[in-house]
């Protein structure tokens, strides 16, 4: 356990989630105790700042610093700069993205493309004010250009996208904290959940006509958990409802292997949905079946074969590096297995714990499983993904991510999904209906965007969809 005392706690949160960084695993306690030696110390006084690292009870490395304490984003950029300097110097490791926590580094970038800065200032803004690494730089900003020359077709002012959360999945991975239920459960009852998105489809229709509609996307879950019956009316809603015609992209996860038949796939084919996601994580069987997903590698062949016999031609796979017990040899088998399948896109995603997954949730369970992420592994995606003629086009980070590293989207050139673009960016007004989603709303003149939670729980969303509708009332309007 690490201790924080500081005598302002302004700037506890970007301390702890850097302190994070550099003690993965580790609890925090913000006060004295007696099982606690290992002490980060701040105080500000008068125009300055003290961090001293503390154990048992001796000072083992301190700094004093001016600070501009009114100044909010100067201070804490100056006192992650000031501590990262001190964790580097105690564990004698350097984090590939320095100080930066937050989960949009190529943001960062991006503003500043469209400020018009030129690309090597960019490099060395991020260098002197962030410590980020030259490769984590390099990747940042080739990124960032790609992102603005796919965003300039958009009309962000006039334009949004639609999100529709699907919260079922076939099972619940270990890994996993998204909003999802076993579908099983709700054998016999899911007609009443699209009764209820169905309600907040129509209003949500109602309310953005005449604005132009850019992409849909459908996620979850698990959208193909839904049987072709029900995948059928529901996208025979969204045709009916929206008008379609300025779509630039139509995309539906349909993720688990085990989720998907063929009379899923010709149903997807009919309504024109033009990306599908057939996501492995890995090819590795025994990691499959440790991670709780009940499917085989070789049923991710067959789907994706299928999908392509269909005429699917833009099929992204999702990974996960840093799974339990898993290697640089398996990530390497892997990237030869997907390789072979020649995706249009793939998504490497770094793994990372949330508080409800079950491999925190049940941790007894799990603690004698190896879990790691290196920087070679990252690279082996990185190599096979342009070996394959994919490159990079959006980036974003999590929090508890092993490694402290990133989740990367590789693509064909044309075959990028913007939508991925828009959700990191926050360039876009997003709408997004069901279970669990977040709408995020965008007013660009005024460098603002604001959220509206739906509830998480399937049960309570059907109940309360009335509320639902009502919140999104109190935030929309002022679009109009």
């Amino acid at each position: 356990m690490i201790g924080i005392l500081l005598n302002d706690n302004s700037y506890e949160q970007d301390i702890r989630e850097l302190l994070m960084a550099f003690f993965p695993g580790e609890t925090f306690a913000h006060e004295k105790q007696d099982d606690v030696t290992f002490y980060i110390e701040g105080t500000y006084a008068e125009g300055t700042f003290t961090l001293k690292v503390i154990d048992n009870d001796e000072i083992l490395a301190e700094t004093t610093f001016p600070l501009d304490y009114k100044n909010r984003l100067e201070a804490k950029t100056t006192i992650k700069k000031e501590l990262y300097k001190l964790c580097s110097e105690r564990t004698g490791h350097e984090l590939p993205w320095g100080t930066l926590t937050g989960i949009r580094p190529t943001k960062i970038a991006l503003t500043r493309l469209d400020e018009g800065w030129k690309e090597d200032n960019i490099k060395d803004f991020m260098r002197e004010t962030y410590l980020t690494s030259e490769e984590k730089i390099d990747l940042s900003v080739e990124i960032a250009a790609r992102e603005k020359e796919l965003l300039s077709q958009l009309d962000y002012e006039n334009g949004y996208s639609l999100y529709v959360g699907i919260p079922f999945c076939p099972t619940t991975c270990a890994y996993c904290s998204f909003t999802s239920y076993p579908i099983g459960l709700w054998k016999g009852k899911v007609h009443l959940y699209l009764e209820a998105l169905f309600k907040e489809l129509d209003y949500v229709a109602q309310k953005m006509k005449g604005r132009t509609l850019d992409t849909v996307y459908f996620g979850g879950g698990t959208p193909t958990s839904l049987s072709a019956e029900e995948l059928d009316q529901l996208l025979t809603k969204i045709e009916t409802t929206f008008d379609l015609s300025t779509v630039k992209e139509y995309t539906v996860e349909a993720g688990r292997p085990d989720s998907i038949t063929e009379d899923k796939l010709r149903t997807l084919r009919a309504h024109g949905i033009t990306r599908i996601s057939i996501n492995p994580q890995t090819m590795k069987q025994e990691t499959l079946n440790l991670i709780g997903r009940f499917h085989t590698v070789e049923h991710v062949k067959e789907q994706f074969r299928l999908a392509r016999e269909l005429g699917f031609d833009n099929i992204n796979m999702d990974l996960i590096i840093g799974l339990p017990e898993e290697d640089l040899d398996d990530v390497r088998q892997t990237m030869e297995e997907i390789k072979a399948l020649a995706p249009d896109s793939v998504t490497v995603h770094s793994l990372a714990i949330k508080r409800a997954a079950k491999l925190n949730m049940f941790k007894e369970k799990y603690a004698d499983l190896k879990i790691e992420n290196t920087q070679e592994m990252i690279d082996v995606t990185a190599e096979y993904s342009r070996e394959m003629g994919l490159v990079p086009y959006y980036l974003y980070r999590q929090k508890n991510m092993a490694g402290n590293f990133e989740n990367v989207g590789y693509a064909t050139p044309g075959k990028e999904c913007i939508y991925n673009i828009l959700i990191m960016e926050e360039k876009q007004t997003i709408v997004a209906c069901g279970a669990g989603t977040t709408t995020k709303v965008t007013f660009p003149k005024e460098n603002r965007l604001e959220r509206v939670e739906n509830v998480k729980d399937v049960a309570l969303y059907i109940e309360r969809i009335d509320e639902m509708i009502e919140r999104k009332e109190k935030m929309l309007e002022k679009l109009v």
